[in-house]
């Protein structure tokens, strides 16, 4: 009997996060376009949001056994595919979807831009938080509609909030009729509260303002904390809500183009929907659903080992900086391996800082003033790489600090 219990119990897999993979040449935007981007290529790249961790290997047998086979025919989805992604946001997230409410896009910015041109005119107002991931503010200019800015604003114990009351002012006065929403929220890694997520909806609805809200790191919470789709804040945000997702971030996919869009709200769905279907924006591409399906069924166990190693890479972040880089503060994420670095102690100006990661430290980081004006003295930090390649770059970005500094 105890030889029998013994074989039935799964030994866990352990995932090896400490290995370093040379991704040169296989196209990757990361390395590949260094000095397209960043004008060199011998940089330490911690820039874009995707990982150097080898994919699950679920995924890469689910993809290989498909690719396997000699004939690449028109594909369609099929029921798995669409139960895994309800199946996780109920396990992961609480959160119940009916597979009417769901639909595939191909990409989450292309989501946001298909609700742009379905939802708005050109010259219409569309509301963002600064700082926030650049590409909101450069699909909604590059589609004519106009940016309006609802700043975060950041505590003195380094936490940002949102201006509420400011927000309202703007749906009152300037009539937006669109707002995106960073859930949680790219750069600093916020995690709204339930409250303040049923208060955009009750703020929206109110002043008739579709909220489209990017959830794509969600599942990437940490410290144990649960991720709130802003549609589950209540009947408010599920009235005026979009919700886009992917599980792209969450098991370094990205190239594979696997996002999903959820809409609560029947009579807007039903003319949406249509609308990308007969445009067929929302058909998926094989190897996609492949991917995704893998991922959410077979993928749990790799995540939350991810997870547990990237918050020891974030301990490791905020400590090297606390002992050996005086004047650099690590805002602690509530979601996500993305940092958001504090440089405005090092008293250099913002080009001085952004030469010094560049040409001193070596490092590709992102430029804080590309997620807004609010990013002046800041630069986000990629930290889902192996610990080495961290250990490495932050012994750079010491020994820079201390040339620049004695140098001012």
């Amino acid at each position: 009997m105890q030889s029998l219990t013994k074989n039935l119990i799964r030994p866990m897999k352990k995932y090896d996060f400490d290995e370093v993979i040379d991704r040169h040449g296989s196209g990757c935007t990361k390395i590949d376009d260094l000095r397209a981007l960043f004008g060199k290529d011998d940089l330490t790249p911690l820039w874009i949001a995707d990982m150097d961790f080898r994919v699950c290997p679920e995924i890469t047998k689910a993809l290989h056994d498909r690719i396997s086979h000699p004939i690449y025919g028109y594909s369609r989805p099929g029921d798995t595919y669409w139960s895994s992604i309800t199946g996780w946001l109920r396990k992961r997230h609480d959160f119940e979807v009916r597979r009417e409410e769901l639909t595939y896009v191909p990409g989450v910015v292309k989501g946001i831009a298909f609700a742009i041109n379905f939802f708005t005119c050109k010259g219409d107002k569309v509301v963002i938080q600064p700082p926030v991931y650049h590409p909101f503010k450069i699909v909604i200019e590059g589609n004519g509609r106009v940016v309006v800015p609802n700043p975060l604003v950041l505590t003195e114990d380094m936490r940002y909030e949102m201006n509420l009351a400011e927000l309202e002012g703007i749906f009152a006065n300037e009539h937006p009729k669109m707002m995106i929403l960073c859930n949680p929220h790219n750069p600093a890694g916020i995690q709204w509260s339930r409250e303040t997520l049923a208060e955009v909806g009750r703020l929206a609805r109110k002043y008739g303002v579709l909220v489209v809200s990017d959830e794509i790191h969600g599942d990437l919470m940490l410290g144990g904390r649960r991720h709130i789709p802003f549609l589950s804040a209540g009947p408010d945000a599920e009235a005026v809500g979009i919700m886009l997702g992917a599980p792209s971030k969450t098991f370094n996919i990205p190239g594979l183009v696997s996002s999903w869009m959820v809409v609560k709200n029947p009579e807007m769905r039903e003319r949406y929907y249509k609308w990308l279907e007969v445009n067929e924006f929302s058909a998926p591409v094989m190897i996609s659903t492949i991917g995704a399906e893998a991922a959410y069924n077979n993928g749990e166990e790799w995540l939350d080992q991810m997870l547990a190693y990237v918050e020891g890479n974030i301990d490791f972040v905020i400590d090297f900086a606390a002992r050996r880089i005086p004047g650099l503060r690590v805002i602690r994420p509530q979601a996500s391996f993305l940092l958001w670095l504090d440089f405005r102690g090092l008293h250099l100006c913002h080009r001085e800082v952004m030469d010094m990661l560049l040409d001193k430290a070596h490092l590709a980081l992102n430029d804080g003033t590309m997620f807004g004006a609010q990013g002046d003295g800041f630069a986000r930090l990629n930290a889902g790489t192996p610990r080495a390649v961290l250990a490495h770059a932050l012994e750079s970005l010491e020994t820079a600090v201390c040339t620049v500094c004695k140098q001012s």
